[in-house]
């Protein structure tokens, strides 16, 4: 076993503990709102930073910027010190990085629409099947011509591109339907105007920054500013999704660690599965499943267990259930669910504890040193090391001065892509229409021939046909020839 301390979660019959080693067999924190889910979360946080493992954690209601300073002394905290036995409490800070999409609140977080990729980019801009097909192809066209697809204005000239192009790149490619291009435009428009222009582009953010450790060994704890990401639900989902793949991508095999690489917090968990469709329901229990061999740990925080999928659900071998509500018949069968996720405790009525639990109360089941699940014990739960609240506005601004990571992303970088690429194509392509017109126009000028009553000379006729063609003629070789180039180059 590890010789990195075990985390504290609370006492019950007897103190309970998760173990650093199987930190990475993720967990599940539930219950109602306002039943303590927010400290057991700052808890399980310092603790993992505690034994060296860094921590993503999506802050939704800004609070947890306070894990960056010590608590204050209240006598309800000594108390409970005093009745959970810890013998070794200090109050104190930890290494903690702010990060905020929209750069306010923390470094921004961006990654290109290449990294974030079609699948996930289709289920954010909730495209159905045909639609999501035309996505595929703009993203297969961009790969095979070598087109950098970075920010959003990237995609929309990659979409106007395939849908003028059609047809020839539909014997290679298949349809490519224009009211399925001007809906996906559509949507790329309203995700613009809702902000998530602020998350595509450069500098894209690099894993490593987010497995950070301090000078004494702690692990950095990274706090995601999600207050006001919370009101587009979709965009708040798919961006945690989006670093989870990244990480299940990148990340080596490491089997089962010592303690976890990394541990990654998803606060309001029911956000990603609520009407996801069943590509990205799979993704996400794939991702899961297998993360863990990464040494990463996925904690889910939610009111309810039911709202994470069955499959994903039997995932989750660290749990700590707060107290549910029972007013209707539809939340007693929710207890009732809840109550039978446990293994159980012949000590206990599950079932009706869940629902007479106060705050700071919550019903614990950890795994043991073989993996297997402890039976449940109703625990208090360990008071926090660090501010339950969030920090003042100097107290963040002095948090990110002092960032290890000052200044890394906070300019944003514009290199050329493929709205560049196409639209230098486009005015090249013009240019040269344009000088044939006064090519022909020059050469016609100097005939001076008599017109027929029918209207224009037969040369007169092919010079302007000739002149209205030319420049879609031209444009058509010029982009083979680019094609080919490109093509050669690779």
């Amino acid at each position: 076993m590890s010789d990195s301390p075990p985390i504290l979660i609370g006492k019950g019959q007897e103190q309970r503990f998760l173990l650093p080693a199987l930190g990475n067999r993720h967990g599940l924190v539930a219950g109602a709102t306002g039943t303590g889910k927010t400290v057991t979360l700052q808890v399980l946080a310092e603790g993992f930073s505690r034994m060296g493992t860094p921590v993503f954690l999506a802050d939704v209601k800004g609070d947890l910027s306070g894990l960056a300073t010590p608590i204050t002394p209240h006598p309800k905290v000594d108390e409970r010190i005093e009745k959970i036995g810890i013998s070794d409490y200090e109050a104190r800070g930890w290494p903690t990085i702010f990060w905020d999409v929209e750069g306010k609140l923390g470094h921004p977080v961006r990654t290109t629409i290449t990294e974030m990729g079609p699948l996930l980019l289709a289920g954010l801009l909730e495209l159905n099947d045909t639609q999501e097909g035309v996505l595929n192809i703009a993203f297969r066209v961009a790969d095979d011509q070598g087109l950098l697809l970075l920010d959003l204005e990237d995609l929309q000239q990659m979409l106007r591109f395939i849908g003028e192009q059609r047809q020839e790149l539909a014997l290679e490619y298949g349809n490519i339907s224009p009211a399925s291009v001007a809906a996906i435009q559509r949507r790329l428009l309203v995700l613009e105007e809702q902000g998530a222009g602020d998350f595509f582009g450069e500098p894209a953010l690099q894993l490593g920054d987010l497995m950070r450790r301090a000078d004494d060994g702690a692990g950095h704890i990274n706090v995601l500013a999600a207050d006001r990401l919370i009101r587009k639900p979709r965009l708040y989902a798919t961006i945690l999704l989006w670093l989870l793949s990244e990480l299940f991508e990148e990340l080596p095999e490491v089997g089962d660690p010592e303690r976890p690489e990394l541990v990654f917090f998803f606060d309001e968990a029911h956000l990603l599965f609520d009407k996801a469709p069943p590509a990205l329901l799979e993704s996400v229990e794939q991702i899961v499943r297998l993360i863990r061999s990464k040494g990463v740990g996925v904690y889910f925080i939610t009111q309810n267990p039911a709202d994470v999928p069955e499959d994903v659900l039997g995932q989750l071998g660290n749990r700590v259930q707060h107290a549910l509500r029972a007013y209707t018949p539809k939340d007693r069968k929710a207890v009732r669910t809840a109550a039978q996720t446990f293994r159980p405790n012949p000590a206990l009525d599950t079932e009706q504890i869940i629902t007479e639990m106060g705050v700071g109360e919550a019903l614990v089941s950890t795994l043991d040193a073989e993996g297997v699940p402890n039976q449940v014990d109703a625990c208090l739960i360990c008071p926090p090391s660090s501010r339950i609240g969030p920090l003042s506005e100097s107290e963040r601004s002095a948090a990110r001065a002092a960032s290890p990571l000052a200044g890394r992303y906070e300019e944003r970088i514009d290199r050329e892509s493929a709205a560049e690429v196409l639209l230098a194509r486009a005015q090249k392509a013009a240019a040269a229409a344009e000088a044939a017109n006064r090519k022909a126009a020059s050469s016609s000028g100097k005939k001076k021939t008599s017109r027929s009553r029918r209207g224009d000379s037969p040369t007169e006729a092919a010079v302007k046909s000739f002149a209205r063609s030319f420049g879609t003629l031209l444009g058509k070789e010029i982009m083979r020839g680019v094609m080919g180039v490109l093509k050669r180059g690779s």
